[in-house]
């Protein structure tokens, strides 16, 4: 019978050979040899393509999670699934001035990796559209009768309970916010309408509504929610390896002692309105204070908060400045100027004796009107009246000392503190007259640039109000332009400028400011981060759950990511094991071979079989 030998540049144990009539038997040493070094060849080729084929597709997953919100965005356009049993929902009431909202929010079940937030959604019909509904007037005005709020709030309970599945009311939880109107009105006042609601509700809907989901908040929170909601549009709150992504080394608060951490940089916003400004961003850094009393007024300013499911993971805790200015909005700063020019004109004129402004032959020049513009002041029944003069620069130079600023280190608008901006690592956005004013009138909304602005803004203001009547008569302005917005469009520029750059000290060299509307196609409201800061800790729920039942289906996916160099050394040595295990064996066969061909040899010489002494 023909023997086939195969030898290479191994040990001399490895060397074998393959016979017909040995290879059936499976306890063949040969057999096992090449068991062995087939696992081994198997085991490499596993790991090549581990560490290169996955790695390189987990990779590309992590340079792609840019493109994570551009689709979102898509799928947030979509019709809420509302047969999905996973699906979650919050509503939140936004009790205004003027009105009172309603907004619907969904969210899937937590994914079970305690270091990511909820995935909240504004809640679409059938037909795509928000579940949103408002209904007027203000909730403030039942201040003199607070029985009748519940009636007042009960068609917005109604429709949100139309749209959200009847089996989930009951784990859905409902918060009544109040904002401005309420917070002028006396103390017993508010708390007679609060209570109105805490009793009345539960006994028609079924929401899940405790006494701490009705309150009137401050504007310090309704900043910070405004801030959360807009960060978590842009997934700042997410975790990065994209080496692309801004990062921002930060010292969490009340960590002091530990090293610090790098994360996403969030962005901070910019938000003026018709009667009052608001500020908000993260401060990374501790911060310092130049006296006791700064320090005392930067408590009121300052909010530290934990966003994570987790009170004691620090990787969502988050330090921001927040700050609103009343009498800084577009509208009231112009109702200022005004009453400051009838004032300071009719002192110079009892002065002087003279009439300026009295009479539409003798008018005001005001620089802080388009070119020939003409407008009337009415204060205690005297008329004064304007003519402007379309000079920029100037408008800037006379409403520079509204800003009311001070002398003293770190401060903005009418002396209040404000900490230290890291400029050049740094991303704001800004809305409401920030957008108006570049995009409504000048067309550059977008990304800031200050030396562009100021150059439009100038040719603006130098424009005769006929031409710019005539543009506005061709529709060559926004559609939602007014002639209310042309005519206070020098002076609303030249405010929010000097709002900008020397209220808020930002450079005129400053690159990250974006003006916007709506961020990601879609107006992003302050109710977005209430709702994301009051169910923080609902995914410990879902987390406990996924403990309970032993199933970790995506931690165990995200987690192999992560940990894929660990899985394989565990392999590895799980294999060494084996092949020890198996060569153990081999030497084990071999002796018990030896031990059987020397006790024939001793049979056949017809002599008692000897003992052999084994390796100790």
């Amino acid at each position: 019978m023909g023997r086939i030998s195969i030898s290479c540049l191994l040990p001399a144990s490895w060397h074998f050979s393959i016979s017909p009539v040995g290879c059936p038997r499976i306890l063949n040493t040969t057999l096992r040899q090449i068991v062995v070094i087939g696992i081994l060849a198997a085991a490499v080729s596993l790991l090549y393509y581990s560490l290169v084929v996955i790695r390189n597709k987990y990779g590309r997953a992590y340079r792609d999670r840019r493109f994570h919100r551009y689709l979102a965005r898509v799928t947030d356009t979509e019709a809420t699934d509302t047969n999905n049993p996973n699906l979650n929902y919050g509503i939140v009431v936004d009790c205004g001035s003027s009105g009172s909202r309603i907004f619907v929010y969904c969210w899937p079940r937590h994914n079970g990796n305690p270091h990511d937030l909820l995935d909240i959604k504004q809640m679409r019909d059938k037909t795509r559209k928000p579940v949103v509904m408002k209904i007027k007037p203000g909730i403030s005005e039942f201040a003199s009768s607070p029985e009748k709020v519940s009636d007042y709030i009960s068609p917005l309970l109604s429709f949100a309970a139309e749209h959200v599945p009847r089996a989930k009311h009951k784990e859905t939880p409902l918060y009544i916010l109040c904002t401005a109107g309420m917070r002028i009105l006396p103390e017993s006042q508010q708390k007679a309408i609060l209570e109105d609601l805490l009793t009345d509700i539960p006994v028609h809907f079924d929401f899940l509504f405790s006494d701490s989901h009705a309150e009137v908040i401050s504007g310090k929170q309704e900043g910070v929610y405004a801030w959360i909601g807009i960060n978590f549009v842009l997934g700042r709150f997410e975790h990065t390896d994209d080496e692309d992504e801004a990062i921002v080394e930060v010292h969490v608060p009340g960590s002091e002692n530990k090293e610090a951490i790098f994360r996403k940089r969030t962005v901070g916003i910019l938000d003026m309105g018709g009667v009052s400004t608001q500020i908000a961003y993260e401060v990374p850094k501790t911060v310092s204070f130049a006296s006791s009393q700064q320090e005392e007024v930067a408590k009121n300013l300052l909010a530290e908060f934990n966003l994570g499911c987790d009170a004691h993971q620090t990787e969502h805790v988050y330090r921001v400045y927040v700050a609103t200015f009343l009498g800084f909005g577009g509208n009231a700063a112009r109702q200022r100027y005004e009453d400051s020019l009838f004032t300071s004109t009719a002192l110079k004129n009892r002065l002087l004796g003279k009439q300026t402004g009295m009479t539409s032959d003798s008018p005001y020049l005001d620089p802080c009107l388009p070119l020939d513009a003409q407008d009337e002041i009415q204060q205690n029944g005297q008329i004064m009246y304007l003519r402007g003069t379309g000079d920029f620069n100037l408008c800037r130079e006379i409403i520079q000392p509204f800003m009311n600023k001070t002398n003293e280190t770190q401060t903005s608008l009418n002396g209040v503190y404000q900490p230290a901006v890291h400029f050049q690592n740094s991303e704001f956005y800004g809305f409401s007259e920030f957008y108006y004013c570049t995009e409504d009138v000048l067309r550059m909304g977008g990304d800031y640039n200050a030396a562009k602005f100021t150059k439009a803004a100038k040719d603006y203001c130098a424009t005769k109000w006929s031409v710019l009547r005539e543009r506005f008569d061709h529709g060559l302005y926004a559609s939602h332009a007014d002639l209310h917005r042309l005519k206070y469009q020098c002076f609303k520029s030249a405010w929010m400028y000097e709002v900008f750059h020397s209220g808020f000290s930002f450079p005129v060299s400053y690159s990250n400011l974006k003006t916007a509307l709506q961020v990601y196609d879609k107006e992003v409201q302050w109710t977005l981060g209430a709702i994301l800061y009051r169910t923080r800790f609902l995914p410990l729920r879902d987390i406990q759950q996924e403990n309970f039942r032993g199933s970790h289906s995506h931690w165990r996916s995200f987690s192999f990511v992560y940990n894929h160099y660990l899985f394989f050394v565990c392999f590895l040595i799980v294999l060494l094991s084996i092949l020890l295990y198996l060569l153990r064996l081999r030497r084990i066969h071999r002796r018990m071979l030896r031990n059987s061909s020397s006790a024939s040899l001793w049979m056949e010489e017809g002599l008692p079989p000897q003992k052999i002494a084994g390796p100790l």
